[in-house]
């Protein structure tokens, strides 16, 4: 377990908790008494948890777990995603990304590909996303030409939100768009996130599209949350991991949906 690893699974254990105790993070975390007490005390500066006697508390004021943590979580599942996601990618393409951990993977992992493949032209590419970090991280790249939304950016997920950034997508189209998700929720029939604010973002950037490409881990197959994306019916593939649970996988090619279980 890497450091960033180390430090998102001490926020989960807080959040989950709601406070722990420095010999559980030790046990845990199989790490250094030391370290237990450096890693915390960064948190605690970072304001995402409360420093304690001994241990530490939840931060109420601290909201969802930042997404440079929550990018440590199944990491090579998202790697093994973010690689055929990129697969996907034809010069000549107008495609989209929202906010999240594993489109940012993603779309890391087109600009490594357009950079290193010949028959992408400068401006081959146009990508349109509302979130500022993907934005940042793909601007540098000549063969990309990168559309950008208006709108509020959250703190936690770098995503531009409100009715400005919505604004954009009625006067345009894409080919397809490259959605991430809290949870592929089966027995509700439908994508989920945990901002209704990014909920409704995401849905217009889908009603925008030609086909709806879902990045979701194995772990999301089994999640539930609060805000409704879009039905399954609206989706043309979901691209997942091979730890997927058979019967969930099953589940969605029976709704009509393409399932590919990347790294297999």
């Amino acid at each position: 377990m890497n450091r960033e690893e180390r430090l998102a699974r001490l926020v989960e254990l807080v959040i989950e908790r709601g406070s722990v105790r420095l010999e559980e993070l030790v046990s845990e975390l199989v790490i250094s008494p030391a370290t237990a007490r450096r890693d915390r005390d960064d948190l605690s500066d970072q304001q995402l948890i409360v420093r304690t006697r001994g241990g530490a508390l939840a931060n109420p004021s601290s909201g969802e777990m930042p997404l440079r943590f929550r990018s440590g979580r199944q990491s090579a599942a998202k790697q093994a995603i973010a690689l055929y996601a990129a697969s996907l990618v034809n010069p000549g393409d107008v495609i989209g990304f929202n906010a999240g951990t594993t489109t940012t993977a993603a779309a890391h992992e087109v600009g490594v590909r357009i950079a290193g493949d010949r028959s992408f032209a400068p401006e081959s590419l146009t990508i349109v996303t509302n979130a500022v970090n993907i934005a940042n991280s793909l601007t540098v790249r000549p063969q990309a030409r990168v559309v950008v939304t208006g709108g509020v950016a959250r703190t936690r997920s770098f995503a531009l939100v409100g009715r400005l950034a919505q604004a954009i997508l009625p006067t345009i189209q894409l080919d397809t768009v490259f959605l991430g998700a809290n949870a592929v929720d089966l027995a509700a029939g439908g994508i989920y996130t945990d901002s209704e604010e990014e909920a409704a973002m995401d849905a217009a950037m889908l009603a925008a599209s030609r086909r709806v490409v879902v990045l979701a881990d194995a772990s999301k197959l089994t999640e539930h949350a609060f805000a409704r994306i879009c039905g399954l019916d609206a989706v043309s593939l979901v691209i997942t991991d091979t730890a997927a649970d058979p019967d969930a996988v099953a589940t969605l090619r029976s709704h009509g949906v393409d399932v590919v279980l990347a790294g297999d």
